[in-house]
């Protein structure tokens, strides 16, 4: 069994990103990863742009100037100033390249085709220099970027409709347990409902992971073995739910084993999720979480996220985590690393009742998780704790 930082050590050595990139529409790449380096086909702004609304001025000594024309946004005529003169402009119009200041309306008075400063003015005002946000043929993003509302946003600005990114991996979802059956149907003694298939996968789509398939496993040997075969052939990361403990019809391990996974590490010294497998086949990550839900969903947040994002080619991830006030004192039994659903909210965090590794009840109100180390024992009301924000 190996410590919690042992296990990241290990997937951060073994996951392996990809490097097959497809081309995208840029209003269809949100949360994809660049996978090469953009540059910029053009100046932004294009031209001299002013900043406010007000006029453009050739500057002269005196405080009177003559109004000649007016500039709106979008306009391709360009005026000629004259020593003195003015025009009428608008935020995001083009600045004459005879005016050299922009003042804004606030601090004008203007009769027709007369104006009158009410304020001394500097030379530049209110004017954004061609190229300020980025010169032409300059790196827009880099490669490795993964792809924000913002960042689509800019690379429309430059005119850029298409982008080369990172494909993102084809997930297979396997759920393994004979008393297991489908929510709606009658619940016969000794079945439960399955919820596991919809947590992770609804997981995944909030995560953006959206080529999902699920397969179902009986508990038997050689069903197991022929499912994930398939699984393993047809998908670029493996995730199962159950089978993986050690019962007398846990089959998982054994059968990726069978199958010629290499094992990178099984059982975490963490609570809940011990018995947590990750291995490798072909360099597709494969990840088998307990059965018990909040075991799954802990592990999903904690190893396979970070795990995914990688595999995606986004190389600056890191889990979401900070520090805030414990609102109670918290004591800790055994020597085990403890994940805790919790619930953060400006700046203190509780840690929630029901903390079972079978039990969603208070998971399903969490917007976080504690972090409690294997050292500790105790913490006071007060101390500062490591905290993980949930994606949600």
């Amino acid at each position: 069994m190996i410590s919690v930082e042992e296990a990241f050590e290990l997937l951060e050595n073994n996951v392996i990103p990809t490097q097959i990139s497809i081309l995208c529409k840029t209003t269809n790449a949100l949360g994809l990863v660049l996978a090469e380096d953009v540059s910029s086909p053009i100046n932004m702004p294009p031209f001299r742009q002013s900043a406010m609304d007000g006029y453009a001025l050739n500057i002269h000594h005196g405080s009177s100037y003559k109004i000649i024309d007016e500039v709106k946004a979008g306009d391709g005529h360009h005026p000629i100033l004259k020593v003195g003169d003015a025009v009428r402009i608008f935020t995001g119009s083009a600045v004459p390249n005879t005016a050299n200041t922009v003042v804004i309306q606030e601090k004008v008075t203007a009769d027709k085709n007369q104006l009158q400063l009410n304020n001394p003015v500097k030379l530049k005002e209110n004017i954004r220099s061609k190229g300020e946000q980025i010169k032409e043929g300059d790196i827009a993003l880099k490669k490795g970027t993964k792809l924000t509302p913002a960042a689509i946003g800019f690379l429309l600005t430059l005119g850029i409709i298409e982008v080369t990114v990172f494909k993102k991996p084809k997930i297979g979802l396997v759920i393994t347990g004979n008393e297991l059956i489908k929510a709606g149907q009658p619940l016969s003694y000794g079945k439960i409902y399955e919820s596991n298939s919809g947590m992770l996968y609804t997981g995944l789509l909030g995560l953006g992971y959206t080529d999902v398939t699920q397969y179902k496993v009986k508990d038997d040997y050689n069903s197991t073995v022929m499912i994930l075969d398939k699984v393993i052939s047809e998908n670029d990361m493996i995730l199962i739910t159950g089978g993986i403990s050690v019962g007398d019809y846990d089959f998982v391990g054994k059968a990726l084993l069978e199958l010629g996974t290499e094992q990178v590490f099984y059982r975490v010294k963490q609570k809940p999720g011990k018995p947590l497998f990750f291995g490798k086949i072909k360099n597709k990550p494969i990840f088998a979480l307990p059965g018990n839900p909040a075991s799954a969903l802990s592990n999903f947040y904690v190893y396979v996220h970070p795990a995914l994002e990688k595999l995606s080619g986004n190389l600056n991830f890191s889990i979401n985590k900070g520090k805030a006030f414990l609102s109670d004192e918290y004591l800790k039994k055994g020597d085990r690393a403890q994940f805790l659903k919790a619930y953060h909210k400006n700046g203190e965090v509780s840690i929630l009742e029901g903390q079972s590794s079978a039990m969603l009840h208070t998971f399903a109100i969490a917007n976080a998780i504690v972090y409690i180390p294997g050292e500790v024992s105790k913490y006071s009301k007060g101390d500062l704790i490591t905290v993980l924000h949930l994606p949600v």
